[in-house]
């Protein structure tokens, strides 16, 4: 059934809304905000249609995660490691042309249709209330890069379209969010969208509760520059109720048919990156029964993983090739050597109960009500991540809760020490219980390497490998970026809102510059 709506919605999106939700209409981006892109008239049986759109398009399909996802934040957050040379990423160069597929799909294919739904149905509707959480869930990931984004007026007919302050987002995002809820409690029995919905298939329970833990995360990541909003959001979220099931968890529909797949499924047949040595020392110190789960065995039957950062001379050892090093694992892509075939039918990782129990337990840490201690939380974040990933033995799930097992030495050419010596057990001081609780976040996160990338700048937790070659004069010393520069293509083509949105930023237009709530 969904297969055939995939079918109807690209046929629908082609002929009738080809002007405005697809890349290819317009090379400038001031051309996607003229008259020329509003529907004339927008009848109740084509909103859904745009919701899916919108939903698909913030979450990153095929190759488009790649240069949105992978080649950044997913190497940055250290989940993988780069083993083709052709690729500098890993080395700290930021590919200003790749960047681009990172910001396009969120204003010419979720903006413009979540703007429509927006304007086309009552605030008061369930329709009208999981627009607005969307566009919350796509605007957190782009802003998170960047800093100072176009808001506000973003898919307005503007010949110039401004940037916002991230902090001025922010606090858009926690009334919206509010709002949404509220309408939410008020649609129960409805199922807006219905199927169209791809992730809970209009659920509006679930959605509630995806509308909370996503408040959650975001109360979270202002806790340093704002403790008082941050303690206000996260009380409210988890007063509201986020999630704490498996079936709560939030995964995105996706499908072999056209170019709708699971983007790391889509790009794990390429042989371009794998597992990297900071997950190694984690995962096989801990004994950890997710790493047969994440990743897959080299052909010589081991897991192995890539320090960051190896430069082309490093990459042509055998040892560091694709072939002797772990690819994901068999959720995303089964073979072995050269020959991978793609699971691009596998659900997409969106927003899980598992981060939602880190996020709480280090709520509670901070004083906050949190509806447990730490500790009770923590382990009950294990739990859901072990559940999530098919691990349920209990037994077994207590034992890893327990141990006193911590990293250990990846055994590469580098003579790389452990990643730290954080044991799993829960205890000793609150320096050690937050190193604990960005560890076991850090892992449940997985793959989901735009988040981890955000709560590491955050928080600068878990302390990862430096990185072992930088190419990037501004990042010397094994460093990351800490977020990423306005793009080539805006100062191009939006020029003027992009001179002035440097004004914004707490420095200058670089990598090196932190973000409104990195203050850590």
């Amino acid at each position: 059934m969904k297969s055939n709506f995939h079918t109807a919605l690209r046929g629908f999106l082609v002929i009738a809304f080809a002007f405005t939700l697809f890349t290819g209409c317009t090379d400038d981006f001031a051309e996607l905000n003229v008259d020329q892109t509003k529907l004339a008239e927008l009848s109740d049986a084509e909103i859904p249609f745009l919701f899916s759109k919108a939903q698909s398009s913030s979450s990153y399909a095929f190759w488009r995660y790649q240069v949105a996802q992978n080649l950044f934040s997913d190497l940055y957050s250290q989940y993988h490691a780069t083993c083709a040379t052709y690729f500098p990423s890993d080395r700290n160069v930021v590919r200003m042309d790749w960047m681009q597929w990172h910001w396009r799909p969120i204003y010419t294919d979720a903006v413009p249709q979540l703007k429509a739904i927006l304007e086309a149905t009552e605030p008061s509707t369930a329709e009208n209330a999981l627009a607005s959480v969307t566009w919350v869930y796509a605007f957190h990931r782009l802003t998170d890069y960047y800093g100072p984004v176009p808001y506000f007026q973003a898919g307005e007919p503007l010949g110039s379209v401004p940037y916002d302050s991230q902090e001025d987002i922010y606090n858009d995002f926690f009334t919206r969010l509010d709002e949404a809820e509220e309408v939410l409690r008020n649609a129960s029995g409805e199922a807006p969208y219905g199927s169209f919905d791809l992730i809970y298939g209009g659920d509006v329970d679930k959605w509630i509760k995806f509308t909370n833990t996503l408040r959650l995360r975001l109360a979270i990541r202002v806790s340093g520059v704002n403790p008082a909003l941050a303690k206000e959001q996260a009380e409210a979220a988890v007063a509201g109720g986020v999630m704490e099931s498996i079936d709560d968890d939030a995964y995105m529909f996706k499908t072999e048919a056209g170019t709708d797949v699971n983007g790391l499924a889509g790009i794990s047949v390429w042989n371009e990156f794998r597992m990297s040595a900071a997950m190694e020392s984690v995962l096989k110190g801990y004994d950890d029964p997710r790493m047969s789960v994440y990743y897959q065995p080299d052909d010589n039957g081991e897991f192995n993983g890539l320090r960051n950062g190896l430069d082309p001379a490093q990459l042509g050892d055998a040892a560091n090739q694709a072939n002797a090093n772990s690819n994901v694992g068999t959720r995303w892509t089964v073979g072995s050597g050269g020959n991978w075939a793609r699971q691009g039918g596998t659900a997409q990782n969106i927003l899980h109960a598992a981060e939602a129990y880190f996020n709480r337990a280090e709520g509670a840490l901070n004083g906050w009500n949190m509806g447990g201690s730490a500790e009770e939380l923590y382990n009950q974040g294990i739990e859901a991540s072990m559940n999530q990933w098919g691990i349920t033995d209990a037994a077994a799930i207590s034992a890893y809760q327990q141990s006193d097992a911590v990293p250990v030495a990846p055994g590469d050419f580098l003579g790389s020490p452990a990643m730290s010596d954080t044991p799993i057990s829960f205890g000793g001081s609150d320096a050690e219980q937050r190193e604990q609780i960005a560890t076991q976040k850090w892992l449940a996160l997985y793959p989901d390497g735009m988040e981890a990338w955000a709560n590491q700048r955050r928080s600068g937790l878990p302390v990862l490998y430096p990185v072992v070659n930088s190419e990037n004069s501004l990042l010397p010393n094994g460093e990351r970026p800490n977020r990423i520069p306005f793009i080539d293509y805006e100062k191009n083509t939006n020029s003027d809102a992009v001179t002035a949105a440097v004004g914004l930023l707490n420095g200058p237009d670089d990598v090196t510059t932190r973000l409104w709530w990195d203050v850590d």
